[in-house]
This record gives structure tokens, C-alpha cells and sequence, in this order.
């Protein structure tokens, strides 16, 4: 686990790859602490969108009828795919059969895996402090939290899926996501559309547009095509509510289709012309991109209905460290390692001449020495093949006509059964998310001015570098005489968890709060002081959180509850339950009116002291980075969540009531986060789930040290703020630019 003074996520370059640069692009964009550049790459990601555009339908109704009847046609020619042969391939049927399907439905599944696996992801960084009160936002997040299934783990549309690959056991470079670029089983170019997608989800305000047109065009397709036939073959192995993006998954509302559009619509009515263009172009850039997707695909499955296929492949995959084996075995005249290095372009003329050897009983794969003594336990290649490999083996000798054979002896066929599908062709764009940011772009000039460029989810190098500086000044404030200061949290974590713990914590609350019942509630003057000193903070209300919206966090054993709290906290969608939302209308009763909080104006706004801004800006630090500081922020969100409860919000409400103001806010977060099923429980579960998997040993990542950074985080809500914190912040600093 990274320590809390890590450099890595300011300078991360992007890893250079030998393989296709669709899977870089895949790989790197699904770090959750990406940081995408823009200048060049946005330029580069634009051209890719103009590729397929030319002739944009104007009419978006037009544009979704288009796609609908596209979806329609396509799934029923990937349905009509089956193993019954045809002219050049005569009819499979027995156990063959049962093969040949297996195989089809395989090659199907991983062939929609890139996408699959992240479906609804490109959606993740749509919401940001700065607009978590716009309407078209709040329904964007209201379909993101159906596509991750808010408040449960492994709920997600790409877990659905994953459930999937592991029935047909196929999961095994699957997890985390960026694992799979890996899998060298699916085509480089399967992962040309997602990877875009996820590429421009961390740059959302670049292609706010493009990737809610896309998201449309997805909606409107629903089940990925070449899925119908894997959903003909296999009924019940897959939740395939979850995996088909237009399912509504039995939750009561609108369908995803509709609620996309509305989305769309509300973006359209806020963004005009460009808005609308912008859509347009995203729409018609996914679904050209499903079509070519979909089309090579599809030659792919109808080529592996012929078992020479599978087998051309799976030489092909082993051929590079086959090659460096057999040197003294030779195959008509030529060493098989000669054959095997000669597979990684063409395959065709070793399987001639595996069918011509003795290795080989053609059509009796039960009786050839290939899938018997020489992978056997006792024989030179045991356990080189997998016992998916060896279905394949046997499914080709058994395809294989001794007539055929004996005629290719003086004739052979030199050629592959069928050509690998082209590359992804992302070089452009791989190659400049290695060129970085074309400069690093400013620094905040003082809190203020961080507020206000942290409002956004995009960020530049030197901004990332100050947010990084900041957070580890802070902490290292926070861990200034932790231990012989008051620190509520245990000296260490026990294994019954910290339920116990955070029931004494609430009932100290009430009885506090009964103790104080005789102190005078502070002035009406001192009460709208206070409220709004305190909006730059509440009004990111959540803010903490905001690296839990990532697709594979928001579903994680530990991120599916943060997500949760963060979706509460920006009101589940719904404008009327949106906490900054409710906060304004406070400050219109005490009237205060607030520009909004993404502008400069908020931030320069001359009502605010310098000092309210020092916490939020913390708290829009830390956020960026859930990996890096993740027992920070599970430390940081369970103080933040018990703060109130039972006492401070009570006596709050009594405050705003007797000056007649709404206490609707402090109301709201009374409950919601409440320590037996509330914010409060599930803060003190995520740590626990955490610490219960740690070591319990000394050393970095132990339970020890991991649950140290936990309490430095709890204690980071209200740090102390003496010379010597100060001191101890500027070192923190210090070590952290040394790093």
C-alpha cells in the first residue's frame, strides 16, 4: 500500500507497451488516479471521433431510430450463428457440437469483455464538486449509481458480467479491469471503443457531450449483439438484466434509455447549439464504432466455426514461448521451433504439418499421441496446455478427414484458415498520453484559488503536484502529537470491530448534548455567521468521496458504501433532496446570496474569511486520490460522519428553529447518518473491512501502520493548529516533493 507522502499519482507516466495501443490507452485510463492531459490529446481524441462522423444525423430521434433497427438486424445475425456448418465446412453434430458451441460462446464472451466489463464507467467523472447541483448532472449520477448497483458490492452492470466469465472460467486476467489488456485471447482491436470511453471519462469537461450521446447510443442498443447468442446458449449463467444497458435491472422508474435522454436533454437546454452538437457526434461516433466492432467480430465467429481456426490460434498464442523449445525435434526436415516462430504470422503450415505426422490420427483425436502421451504426466509437454487448450486440440484432429490429409501430402495448404482481426489504431492517441500535459499549468495562487480550480475533476500537472503538497502538509498536521493529544479512536483496532466503539461515541453525543441543554443558543447574528462561513465547505458536501465514484471503487467491498455516501449526499438524483441545494435555500431565508460555487466569484466572494476555505480545499484534495490516501479517507469520512450525530446537529436545530429558519439540512443529516444503518455504520464497516484483511504483522501495509494513517485521518477533520503542527505541516511537505 502507498504511504500518504507518495509522489507517484503527480508524475505516473504512461507505461510504454509492446503490444497494441488500444490496450494502453484501456490500461491506463482505468486507473482510478489517472491524470489525463489535455492540448494534444484532446486533439487526437477529436480526430478519432471525426473518423466515423461524416454525415451526423441532425434529427437525434432520427439517430436513435437508426441505431435501434441497427441493434435489431445485428442481433438477429449473431443469432443465426450456429455449429450446423455449411458448404465449405460440413454439419458438426454429437459431442462435436457441444464443442464447437462451447467455442463460439467463448471466443463471443471475450470478444465483448473490453466493453462489458466497464459498462455505464464512461459515466464516472460526470459529477464533480463544482456541479453536483445541475439537474442534467443529478440524472447523469441517478443512471451511474443504477449501472454500479448503489450501496451493494460486486453490484456493478461489469460485475454482472465478470459473474459471467467465471461460469465459463475465462475471469482469470479480468480483475482489476486493467488486467485484461493482458488477455491476449481478444483482439486489439475489442478494445478500441472502450478504451476512447474511458479515456474521455477523465476529461469530462472536454467531452461532457460526446460521452452522454454515447451513453445514448449504448442505451438505445441495449444488450451488446454478439451477447444474444451467448444469452440463446446460456439462459440462466448470467444476470443479463444487469449486462443489457437498457434494462431498467427491476428498479422502479424510468428506463435507462429515458433517463439518458433526459440527460441529454438537460444538457442541451444548458449548453445550446454546442451541447446538442456535441451529443450528436458521440452518438454517431458509437454507434459507427459498435459496427465495425461488431462486424469483425462476427467474421471472427463464423472463421472459428471451422476448429482449424481455434487451433491456428492457439498456436499463434503459444508460438513465441514454444519457440524457444524443440530445437532437436524435427517435423519434415525442419525443427519445430522453426515451425512454432513462423506461427506468430502464419499458422497454416504447422497445422499441415501436425496433420501429416505421427503425432496426429486424423479424425481420432482419442488415439493421437498429441492429447495423450506428450501432455500426460510422464511426457515432455505435461501441463503446457490447459485442459480449455486441449478441447481445442482434440476438436481439430477430430475435424480432420484422412483422406484430406493423405491429399495435402503432396499438396499442402500453406494458408491460415482465417486472417487475426486488424489492430486498435489508438497510436496517435497513446502517443500522447505519453507526451503528458503540453506544460504543467499553474499552481493556485492561495486557498481561494485552489477552491476554485479544485472544483473540477480535470486537473493539470502543477495543480496535481500543489493538491498532493497540500494533502500531505495537512496530514502530517493532523499526526502532529496524535498520540498525546485527544484522539478518540483506539490505540489499535480490534477484531470486533469498531460497531462497539461507535455506539460509546454516540451515546458521549447525547449526553453532551443533555449537559449543554442549558447553555444559551448563540445569537440569530452569530447563527447566519456561522451558516455561511460554513457553505464553502458544505456546499461540497461529500466532496471527500469524490474518487469513490470510479467505476471499480463505487462497487468495491469497501467503496460501495462511500459511494453510497456520496450519492445521499448529492440526493440520490433528486434536486429536492440535494444537501447543497437545501443549504442555499437556508442562506436565501438569512438573505445570503451565493454565486455558484464553480465560479471565481464564489470563491473571491468578500463574505468568506480566508480560513473557511482551509478544510474544504482538504477535503477536495484528498478526494482525488482514493487509492494513494485510502485509510485516510476512511478515517477522515468516519469523523466526518459521526461529527453531529446525536448532539451537534440537535443543538443546531434548535438554534435555526428559534430564529425561524428551515431545519430541513441539519434534519436530514440527523438521520441519514445515524450510527445503526446510517452514514456513521457503514464509515466504521468500510474500515473495518479493511483492517480485517490486513497482516497482522509489523512492517508497511500491516494492520499496524494501516490503521495509524486510519487515525491521522480521523484526526485530520479538526487538526491541531499550533506552531509546532505548523511546523510538522511545512515537513510533511517538505518529504513529500523530495519523494
Amino acid at each position: 500500500m502507498q504511504g500518504h507522502q507518495a509522489a507517484g499519482p503527480a508524475t505516473r507516466p504512461v507505461p510504454a507497451r509492446d503490444d497494441d495501443s488500444a490496450r494502453t490507452v484501456y490500461a491506463y485510463a482505468a486507473d482510478p488516479e489517472a491524470s489525463v492531459p489535455g492540448g494534444r490529446f484532446t486533439d487526437e481524441v477529436r480526430t478519432e471521433l471525426r473518423r466515423h462522423t461524416a454525415g451526423t444525423e441532425t434529427d437525434l430521434d432520427a439517430a436513435v431510430r437508426r441505431a435501434a433497427d441497427w441493434a435489431r438486424t445485428e442481433t438477429a445475425r449473431f443469432r443465426a450463428l450456429d455449429v450446423t456448418g455449411n458448404a465449405a465446412h460440413p454439419p458438426v453434430t454429437g459431442d462435436g457440437a457441444d464443442g464447437a458451441r462451447q467455442a463460439l460462446v467463448r471466443r463471443a464472451v471475450l470478444g465483448c469483455a473490453p466493453l462489458a466489463l466497464v459498462s455505464g464507467a464512461w459515466l464516472q467523472w460526470l459529477s464533480a464538486p463544482g456541479n453536483a447541483d445541475e439537474p442534467a448532472v443529478l440524472r447523469t449520477l441517478a443512471l451511474y449509481a443504477s449501472d454500479v448497483g448503489a450501496g451493494h458490492p460486486g453490484a456493478s452492470r461489469g460485475h454482472a458480467y465478470l459473474g459471467l466469465l467465471r461460469h465459463l472460467r475465462l475471469s482469470e486476467n479480468a480483475v482489476p479491469r486493467a488486467r485484461l489488456t493482458g488477455d491476449q485471447r481478444i483482439a486489439d482491436r475489442t478494445f478500441r471503443f472502450p478504451a476512447l470511453l474511458l479515456a474521455m471519462s477523465r476529461r469530462p469537461d472536454d467531452f461532457r457531450g460526446e460521452i452522454l450521446g454515447a451513453d445514448l447510443c449504448l442505451r438505445t442498443v441495449g444488450l451488446l449483439p454478439p451477447l444474444a447468442l451467448v444469452a440463446q446458449a446460456l439462459p440462466t449463467e448470467a444476470d443479463w438484466a444487469a449486462v443489457d444497458l437498457s434494462d431498467g435491472r427491476g428498479q422502479e422508474g424510468e428506463p435507462p434509455p429515458l433517463m439518458c435522454r433526459a440527460a441529454v436533454d438537460a444538457l442541451i437546454a444548458e449548453g445550446g447549439p454546442a451541447a446538442a452538437d456535441a451529443v450528436r457526434q458521440g452518438f454517431a461516433w458509437a454507434l459507427a464504432e459498435l459496427r465495425d466492432w461488431a462486424e469483425l467480430l462476427h467474421t471472427e465467429l463464423t472463421a472459428s466455426k471451422d476448429p482449424a481456426y481455434d487451433m491456428a490460434e492457439l498456436m499463434r498464442l503459444r508460438s513465441r514461448e514454444g519457440a524457444v523449445y524443440h530445437h532437436g525435434f524435427e517435423m519434415e526436415g525442419r525443427p519445430l521451433s522453426a515451425w512454432l516462430a513462423d506461427c506468430r504470422t502464419d499458422a497454416g503450415p504447422l497445422l499441415g504439418v501436425l496433420a501429416r505426422s505421427r503425432l496426429v490420427k486424423p479424425g481420432r483425436s482419442g488415439a493421437s499421441s498429441l492429447v495423450r502421451g506428450l501432455v500426460g504426466e510422464r511426457g515432455p509437454m505435461f501441463r503446457v496446455f490447459s485442459p480449455e487448450d486441449l478441447t481445442v486440440i482434440r476438436r481439430w484432429i477430430d475435424s480432420l478427414s484422412p483422406e484430406a490429409v493423405r491429399a495435402a501430402e503432396t499438396a499442402p495448404d500453406t494458408r491460415s484458415p482465417a486472417p487475426r482481426p486488424v489492430g486498435g489504431e489508438l497510436t496517435a492517441v497513446a502517443a500522447a498520453l505519453r507526451a503528458g500535459a503540453p506544460s504543467a499549468g499553474r499552481a493556485p495562487a492561495d486557498l481561494r484559488d485552489a477552491y476554485h480550480l479544485l472544483m473540477r475533476r480535470t486537473d493539470t500537472p502543477a495543480l496535481r503536484a500543489w493538491a498532493l503538497d497540500y494533502t500531505a502538509g495537512w496530514l502530517a498536521r493532523s499526526r502532529h502529537g496524535m498520540d498525546t493529544g485527544t484522539m478518540l479512536l483506539p490505540d489499535a483496532w480490534g477484531r470486533e470491530g469498531l460497531r462497539p466503539w461507535l455506539q460509546t461515541q454516540h451515546d458521549r453525543h447525547g449526553a453532551e448534548f443533555e449537559e449543554n441543554a442549558e447553555i444559551p443558543l448563540p445569537t440569530r447574528e452569530a447563527v447566519v455567521e456561522d451558516t455561511v462561513q460554513t457553505a464553502p465547505l458544505t456546499l461540497i458536501d461529500g466532496s471527500w468521496l469524490q474518487g469513490f465514484t470510479d467505476y471499480e471503487q463505487a462497487s468495491s467491498e469497501i467503496g460501495h458504501s462511500l459511494f453510497e455516501t456520496y450519492w445521499d449526499e448529492l440526493g440520490n438524483g433528486e434536486p429536492k433532496l440535494n444537501h447543497p441545494l437545501i443549504y442555499r435555500e437556508v442562506l436565501k431565508e438569512m438573505d445570503v446570496e451565493l454565486p455558484p460555487t464553480a465560479s471565481p466569484e464564489f470563491a473571491r466572494w468578500p463574505g468568506f474569511h480566508d480560513a473557511s476555505f482551509e478544510l474544504p480545499v482538504y477535503w477536495l484534495c484528498v478526494g482525488r486520490f482514493p487509492r494513494t490516501f485510502l485509510p485516510e479517507v476512511l478515517g477522515l469520512n468516519l469523523a466526518m460522519e459521526l461529527s453531529g450525530v446525536g448532539g451537534t446537529y440537535r443543538r443546531a436545530r434548535m438554534a435555526l428553529k428559534t430564529y425561524g429558519f428551515n431545519t430541513r439540512f441539519v434534519d436530514i443529516h440527523n438521520t441519514i447518518d445515524n450510527v445503526a444503518t446510517g452514514h456513521s455504520a457503514w464509515a466504521a464497516d468500510a474500515i473495518d473491512t479493511l483492517m480485517a484483511a490486513l497482516p497482522d504483522t509489523p512492517g508497511p501495509g500491516a494492520r499496524t501502520e494501516v490503521w495509524e494513517r486510519v487515525r491521522a485521518g480521523y484526526r485530520s477533520l479538526n487538526p491541531p493548529s499550533g506552531m509546532g503542527a505548523r511546523r510538522a505541516a511545512r515537513r510533511g511537505r517538505s518529504a513529500r516533493r523530495r519523494r
